[in-house]
């Protein structure tokens, strides 16, 4: 039971079925949404909360769900009902499409895996959309709503006649408007137009005698007459009777058309109900979006266990004007059932036992409710509101007298399956004789162990939750030092009303507060100074808790930041390690290969002394070439490139490489560069400006190191090896390409110098970057004979396979 009969305009779910209805794609939906209810049967309620629960994971997930032509053909169905009677084209037209959906809808159903949206799988169960209907109806409107033309052979002989004659009378009433026109007998930009569903010509009005026909109309003022001209009396006629006789045929096609429609309108009223349901479901979904809520777990008995509870309507207003809504957790089981909340005027009270009040019937009405995820809810049978004036005149009741009649409900109706929201409980009449008859009516509800809660400025209904099993305060906090309400709720203490303090901030004179202390009483004024210094000494233990809480996060993310910093020193020395000990290897093979060359040249000379000396000078010549210490590149000499200072044209270099570009483009933090004929994008700061000095240098460098490159490349290699362990494809899925750019090169210079005669990218498909680069490359190197894609049944184009030369 809900009481008042106003409980809706009251609690504010009236604006929530507004709402609801917005989001509605049809009427059909609208329907629903009037009739939504207060559902006390747990087993129900957990059903429609399933279905809009299962709704919100599918629009969540993007799921492509059918979300047009949601109309209601009820009265289409009525009209064809009615032997004899025909549907329009326009009412085929919406049966065909919202018939789709409801197909569209079902199969969307069927398709879905096993175990998901087992809820509204099961609405579908029994409804039918008979697809040879759909196929009828097809075949006589197409998805525009337009007629077809191939309806009936004799509807499409007649629209082909018509168009025939149409275009016939359009030339010949083209020939007599050329006449007039050279004749000056029309008015100027004169054309052709529709009197009476016939075609005229415009004509001034001093020479209509110069043309033979009939007039049919004349302008506003007189100065323009409309005649159809003789020439063209009889194309018009015809053209009426084609016309009259392709409406004759659709009408013949209609007729039939809804004669096969009517022994399917039982069906089609099952799957109207199916479409209408499903956009009520999705209207619930999509609030439940928007409050950013969810299902909590359910209970069948009553019980209130929310954290993080919003008021929705609140929330969305506060959403709008990007503000935050200060959330409620709020416990109410059989040990605790009635919550007493006291606290200052404009605290938030009267909007907490709003959002008990609220959220509950929301649920119970089958919607999401605005809480945390982990909060837990129950299902009561009744609700019962006292909020708000209600004097009135017809009945001659007093604002106490209305409160006094609601409590009488409260008491007769309430058991232990009601929840009972009390607004200023006992105000309206005198103070004593109020606090003592709602301190009454309280001990009664508690005794028949009803859920509730009231609010309350009565000291005595906080002395008497703090002592009596099922009762229990909370009051809503204050900031004692501003006197400003923080709007939050705390459960097991009262709060203060802070009057006298209020009264102090405003400016009331001294001398008025300190008299209505003294008529308070040394007792009342201690208790609510009491209140204000817990208070106080809360907040400020809460902002301490707050200190140290965001210390401890400072330094739990400084540690983290240490222990990573520590695991990339590892790794990057690890590499370093393994780098050093890779040219190390590959220097001694050079040195061992060297110096047995230089024992092979002593042994052949004979130990002849000049030789000797000579092999010896040039095994030292390669130490000190080969072996010399390598200073490190210094770091950090040249200035950080500022990408305003590059322009297009530039000469730079990747920073720690020898080889340079030029730059073609910026393009913010990245940079388009050509390096010799391959273009890639790189970021600035990786750049570094080259001077024509440098670029000499850099030149005449590579040129010293070609020699000994090549005579590395042919003698001091064991070319076999290499060989050996050359693998013919190079997989370069996951790189960037500046990154895969590199290993290109390096690969293909192998390649060739082994010669390898056919190689392999593997670089994927993804958005085809590093393909084209690796394609770019190849197709500027010399030493590449062909370029193309791997077979389909090997990788397609996600593979390059490169010919050598």
């Amino acid at each position: 039971m809900i009481y008042p009969n106003t409980f809706e305009q009251k609690i504010g779910f009236q604006q929530v079925r507004e709402r609801l209805a917005e989001l509605c794609l049809s009427a059909l939906g609208r329907q629903y949404v009037q009739k939504m209810q207060f559902q006390p049967r747990a087993d129900e309620l957990r059903k429609l909360l399933l279905q809009t629960d299962e709704f919100r994971q599918l629009l969540s997930s993007g799921a492509d769900f059918p979300s047009q032509y949601y109309h209601d053909a009820g009265p289409h169905l009525l009209r064809a009902q009615i032997p004899g009677a025909y549907l329009e084209a326009a009412a085929v037209y919406e049966l065909k499409m919202s018939l789709r959906t409801i197909r569209e809808a079902l199969t969307f159903f069927v398709q879905a895996p096993e175990g998901l949206y087992p809820t509204l799988r099961l609405l579908g169960v029994g409804v039918q959309a008979d697809r040879n209907l759909l196929a009828s109806m097809d075949k006589v409107v197409d998805d525009d709503g337009h007629v077809r033309d191939d309806a009936s052979p004799l509807l499409r002989q007649i629209r082909q006649e018509l168009i025939n004659r149409q275009g016939i009378l359009r030339r010949s009433i083209a020939d007599v408007l050329r006449r007039a026109r050279s004749e000056g007998w029309t008015p100027e930009g004169a054309e052709p137009t529709i009197r009476g569903g016939r075609l005229v010509l415009p004509i001034v009005a001093e020479h209509k005698r110069r043309i033979k026909g009939l007039i049919h109309d004349e302008s506003a003022t007189g100065q323009t007459v409309y005649i159809e001209p003789e020439a063209v009396f009889e194309l018009n006629n015809d053209i009426k009777d084609l016309e009259n006789a392709w409406h004759r045929e659709l009408v013949r096609i209609l007729i039939a058309l809804t004669d096969q429609i009517r022994p399917h309108i039982p069906d089609l009223r099952r799957a109207y109900n199916f479409l209408g349901l499903l956009d009520f479901i999705r209207a619930k979904a999509r609030f439940a979006r928007q409050l950013e809520a969810v299902l909590p777990k359910l209970s069948a008995r009553p019980l209130v266990k929310w954290n993080q509870a919003r008021h929705p309507l609140l929330y969305l207003n506060f959403k709008e004007q990007e503000r935050e809504v200060v959330p409620l957790d709020l416990d109410l089981n059989p040990e605790q059932r009635i919550l007493v909340i006291s606290g200052p005027n404009a605290g938030g009270k009267s909007v907490a036992m709003k959002t008990v009040g609220l959220v509950q019937y929301m649920l119970q009405c089958g919607l999401l409710i605005p809480v945390r995820e982990d909060s837990e809810a129950g299902v009561f049978d009744d609700i019962f509101l006292d909020i708000g004036d209600e004097q009135s005149l017809e009945n001659d009741l007093s604002t106490y007298s209305s409160h006094l009649t609601h409590m009488k409900q409260f008491l007769l109706l309430a058991n232990k399956r009601s929840l009972v929201l009390i607004d200023e409980f006992g105000t309206g009449t005198e103070p004593v004789l109020g606090g003592a008859i709602a301190e009454a009516v309280l001990s009664e509800l508690n005794r028949v162990r009803a859920y509730g809660v009231i609010t309350t400025h009565y000291t005595n209904l906080k002395n008497l939750a703090e002592r009596t099993p099922g009762l229990v305060n909370g009051a809503m906090r204050y900031d004692p030092k501003h006197l400003q309400p923080l709007y939050r709720l705390e459960t097991g203490k009262p709060g203060s009303s802070f009057a006298l303090e209020i009264a102090r901030k405003i400016g009331l004179p001294k001398n008025i507060v300190e008299r209505a202390s003294q008529l308070v009483g040394k007792e009342k004024v201690r208790y609510d100074r009491l209140l204000e210094e817990l208070e106080a000494e809360k907040a400020q233990l809460e902002k301490r808790n707050a200190e140290a809480e965001k210390h401890e996060r400072r330094m739990k993310k400084v540690a983290q930041e240490y222990q990573d910093l520590k695991n990339h020193v590892e790794e990057t020395r690890q590499d370093v390690l393994r780098e050093a000990k890779q040219k190390a290897k590959l220097l001694l093979k050079d040195t061992n290969a060297q110096i047995e060359a230089t024992i092979k040249e002593i042994r052949t000379a004979g130990a002849e002394k000049e030789q000797t000396k000579q092999a010896r000078q040039k095994l030292e010549t390669f130490v000190q070439k080969e072996l010399k210490e390598e200073l490190p590149k210094p770091r950090g000499t040249r200035e950080v490139v500022d990408p305003k200072a590059l322009k297009p044209g530039d000469k730079v270099a990747l920073i720690g490489q020898e080889g340079y570009g030029e730059l073609v483009s910026l393009k913010g933090n990245t940079a388009e560069v050509l390096f010799g004929g391959l273009k890639t994008i790189v970021k600035v700061k990786q750049l570094e400006k080259v001077t024509r000095s440098e670029i000499r240098e850099r030149e005449k460098q590579a040129a010293r190191q070609a020699p000994a490159a090549e005579a590395r490349a042919t003698g001091g290699l064991d070319v076999t090896g290499r060989m050996a362990g050359f693998s013919t494809t190079l997989d370069l899925r996951g790189e960037r390409a500046e990154d895969a750019l590199q290993r290109i090169m390096n690969y293909v210079d192998d390649a060739v110098m082994l010669g390898v005669p056919e190689i392999k990218f593997i670089h994927g498909r993804g958005n085809g970057v590093l393909r084209q680069v690796v394609r770019d490359y190849l197709y500027s190197q010399r030493a590449v004979a062909s370029v193309a894609d791997e077979h389909a049944d090997r990788g397609g184009d996600g593979v390059t396979v490169a010919v050598l030369k």
